[in-house]
């Protein structure tokens, strides 16, 4: 039989994710702690501005690069806080197309790209799918940035050094001592680091460092899927300095050909969701963050999560796959570490849902602990 498909293909799978979470659709009021989304609902005031907007007839293409006034928005931000004297900023569909747009514009095949493993499951894929190598820098027990680490794997080969912080799977926030070293270390290599802060309004023991404050040569990636649960609006932005605005130029370029835009009507509520105080939401997944940690310390081993939603957690016996397989069973759906890591040994927690199915789930962990 003929082959249709591209080879390409064969270097991926679908996601371990949207595997559990299209299961979840099949049961029946299942203990979902699969997926990284907020429970919470879309603000009303930024609801409002997406119908006005819509409403307005404002329902068009938008420039490629994205809405003038929120890019300008976007850029003056970043300038306050890093000191960027011109940002160079593209709107993207959600924080995962600025990945796909990046990863397109910086990776030859064979160029080699190191990221924290356990890492959020998109760059391994992409890596792959463009022919790139990656170069995974084992952070367990702790899941800090070891940067000791990733500078003893730098080669010319090293194209990109990926963080993330907040961290998905672990929680996990860097320290600004480590990410100051990191910056050091790539600019004594002139690298790029593409820094994927989508969950930087969700940080509970402090600030969330980024290391745009500390290298200009920065791709930064921000969104508002998670801080304001716009994850079906598909929305995020990409912003460098003046020295890498030929990068977010490529970007935009190959967004012309594949996304062609932002939707236009969500950027006009985005103008207003970069002012929206999200403190609210923060505290309540604060007090979720300490629910599941308290709950699971005695029986699990864990790095109490510092940011975004979820816990990275030891699996009885080492093996994630056989517990989140009785994890399942008993109705409760949490994904293997294997789907993050080259390990199988944790599995993730996602604590976005209501308290009652946060304390329910973690009181039938425990029982199979």
């Amino acid at each position: 039989m003929k082959e249709y498909l591209a080879d390409r293909m064969k270097l991926i799978d679908s996601s371990g994710i949207r595997k559990v979470f299209a299961l979840a659709a099949e049961l029946e009021d299942p203990i979902n702690f699969s997926i990284g989304q907020p429970d919470f609902d879309v603000p009303e005031e930024l609801k409002e501005k997406a119908i006005e907007a819509i409403r307005a007839g404002q329902n068009k293409y938008s420039q490629t690069a994205g809405d003038s006034v929120l890019k300008q928005k976007v850029a003056g931000g970043v300038k306050a806080e890093f000191g960027w004297a011109k940002p160079a900023v593209l709107i993207t569909s959600g924080v995962s197309g600025g990945l796909l747009l990046a990863f397109m514009s910086l990776i030859n095949p064979g160029d080699e790209v190191i990221m924290p493993d356990p890492y959020f499951v998109i760059y391994k894929h992409l890596v792959n799918l463009l022919g790139g190598r990656c170069v995974f820098v084992d952070t367990y027990p702790d899941f800090g940035l070891h940067v000791d680490r990733i500078e003893a794997v730098i080669t010319d080969r090293t194209k990109l050094i990926v963080v993330n912080s907040p961290c998905n799977p672990t929680g996990v926030v860097y320290s600004e001592e480590a990410i100051k070293r990191l910056a050091e270390v790539a600019a004594e290599r002139d690298i790029v680091v593409m820094s994927d802060e989508i969950y930087d309004k969700f940080c509970y023991d402090g600030g969330c460092p980024s290391i745009g404050r500390y290298y200009e040569k920065t791709l930064l990636l921000r969104g508002f899927s998670k801080s304001c649960a716009m994850t079906g609006w598909r929305l995020g932005y990409a912003v460098t300095s003046e020295g890498l605005a030929g990068l977010v130029e490529e970007m935009t370029k190959i967004q012309q050909y594949t996304f062609v835009c932002a939707p236009t009507p969500f950027q006009k509520a985005a103008i207003a969701a970069l002012d929206y105080d999200v403190s609210e939401y923060v505290a309540i997944y604060r007090r979720k963050r300490d629910m599941v940690y308290e709950g699971l310390k005695d029986k699990f081993e864990l790095v109490k999560p510092s940011g975004a939603f979820y816990a990275f957690v030891k699996a009885p016996g080492g093996n994630a796959t056989e517990f989140v397989k009785k994890a399942i069973a008993n109705n409760v759906l949490i994904i293997p570490g294997n789907v993050f890591s080259e390990k199988d040994t944790h599995f993730r927690i996602s604590y976005a849902t209501s308290d009652e199915k946060l304390r329910q789930g973690v009181e039938i962990l425990c029982s199979l602990a």
